[in-house]
């Protein structure tokens, strides 16, 4: 029931990012230009120099709630594509509860956990949408009964999104949402990103993790 986070691939490097900003003199790189990789990197960051930085592109896909998927919507990403009820009825019926909920019990309603009850609330709206998308489908036709039977599906209903940054959007994404401010089911998410591009073999993006002072100092 958790949220996942899974890789799919990366494009670029903190050398793509440097030659990127060395266009508008000379490209070539020599070992001399790639001892200085680590400094330029810092000083366009610094700078606000950033347009470099989009030359790098982590690609995820993502199992979450509707909730976070919404959080993933508001930031400016290179891409984003997930499932939609408008186009086809989910029938997996995929759902998220709250880990922090499991010992809250309902105390005006005897023992009751509030997990229990939420579990019990999304699978009666699984159940009527899946009910509604039928009844409705011979008089309002297929497209319409299952974008509008969709009403019936709770905020914590997971779907699985196709998420792409490039590393200027990550860093945007990364300092609002990996924070101790944000929701805690976005939190998770963003945490399980960076420490996936931090864990590409070979560490390519190294300076630029740094630059933007990602690693824990969020």
């Amino acid at each position: 029931m958790n949220n996942t986070v899974e890789l799919l691939g990366h494009y670029g490097s903190d050398e793509v990012i440097a030659c990127s900003a060395w266009t508008s003199t000379s490209r070539n790189l020599t070992d001399e230009k790639r001892a200085r990789v680590q400094r330029l990197i810092e000083m366009l960051w610094i700078n606000g120099h950033e347009t470099p930085f989009e030359k790098g592109v982590v690609h995820f896909l993502v199992d979450t709630d509707i909730a976070s998927h919404i959080h993933l919507l508001k930031h400016r990403i290179s891409s984003l594509n997930a499932e939609s009820a408008r186009y086809k009825e989910l029938k997996e019926d995929k759902y998220y509860l709250p880990l922090d909920w499991e010992d809250k019990t309902r105390t005006d309603h005897g023992i009751e956990s509030w997990a229990d009850r939420l579990e019990e609330y999304t699978k009666e709206g699984n159940k009527l949408y899946h009910e509604c998308i039928a009844d409705l489908e011979p008089t309002l036709g297929r497209k319409r009964a299952k974008e509008s039977a969709r009403f019936f599906k709770t905020y914590n209903s997971k779907i699985q999104a196709d998420v792409m940054f490039n590393m200027r959007s990550f860093a945007n994404f990364q300092r609002l949402r990996n924070s101790e401010h944000s929701q805690v089911e976005i939190r998770e998410i963003a945490d399980k990103m960076l420490k996936l591009v931090e864990s590409i073999e070979g560490n390519p993006f190294k300076y630029t993790l740094e630059a933007f002072k990602l690693n824990r100092e969020l």
